[in-house]
């Protein structure tokens, strides 16, 4: 743990040495600001609700989360500092658990200063604060599994483009899988309920749904964390060949 910690210390502080965190933290927070009062319709809802909030979130995650994640291991072969990092005295599994958790940490500080919303919404009425505190879990477990997936990516080439546009396609489809236009699509297309209801299992939109409503399910815990670990074993594996 103390390398995973000094690992996740030195990323952590290089998101901050350079402009990459506070333009990400600028850009997430005006986008946030503006899909969920201009174009969520936040004030005309009338709901003391975060819907409009929350349900941008995996839409904004697929463009801005792989945008942290394309440098975590692409930028290091780029420049050459991969072989120096593993001379060190750190395992390969210590250096993928490290750096993901420095940049899922920068992810969830951004979240949380997203917090006036629900102080905003405590001040206009009287929310459920349930699927409030629910929605913010689903939404950090969804940026961790978002970036998993990143690192992924990051992994198998050292062109950060490459590493951003195959993650972006994989979240895509994580998303698309359980989007109730393509489900209802293949229902159209006389695909068995069974298939829609597995592909629908496979999407984040399906599970994040979930706890937006306030239900914590034990299988969506599961889902999240599964995708999560499988995307950092492979990222550890394709480490290891390399090395």
């Amino acid at each position: 743990m103390k390398n995973i910690w000094i690992i996740a210390k030195r990323e952590l502080s290089g998101y901050f040495n350079s402009p990459i965190a506070y333009v990400f933290i600028v850009i997430f927070l005006l986008l946030m600001g503006f899909f969920t009062f201009m174009m969520g319709g936040f004030f005309r809802s009338n709901e003391a609700s975060l819907g409009a909030f929350f349900v941008w979130h995996p839409w904004l995650y697929m463009l801005l989360v792989p945008a942290i994640g394309m440098r975590l291991w692409a930028e290091e072969r780029k420049q050459g500092t991969l072989e120096l990092l593993f001379t060190m005295p750190i395992t390969v599994n210590q250096a993928v658990i490290g750096k993901f958790l420095a940049g899922w940490l920068f992810l969830g500080l951004a979240l949380l200063l997203t917090c006036p919303m629900p102080f905003t919404l405590y001040y206009l009425g009287s929310p459920d604060g349930g699927p409030m505190v629910t929605g913010y879990v689903g939404s950090f477990l969804m940026a961790g599994a978002y970036l998993s997936v990143a690192s992924m990516t990051s992994s198998f080439t050292r062109n950060q483009v490459i590493s951003f546009i195959t993650s972006l396609v994989i979240c895509l489809l994580l998303v698309l899988s359980g989007y109730p236009p393509v489900t209802n699509l293949l229902l159209k297309w006389g695909a068995a309920n069974s298939l829609v209801e597995l592909a629908s299992a496979f999407s984040v939109m399906f599970h994040f749904e979930s706890l937006q409503r306030g239900v914590i399910d034990f299988r969506d815990l599961l889902y999240f964390a599964s995708l999560i670990v499988f995307c950092l074993f492979t990222t550890n594996l394709v480490l290891k060949n390399q090395r």
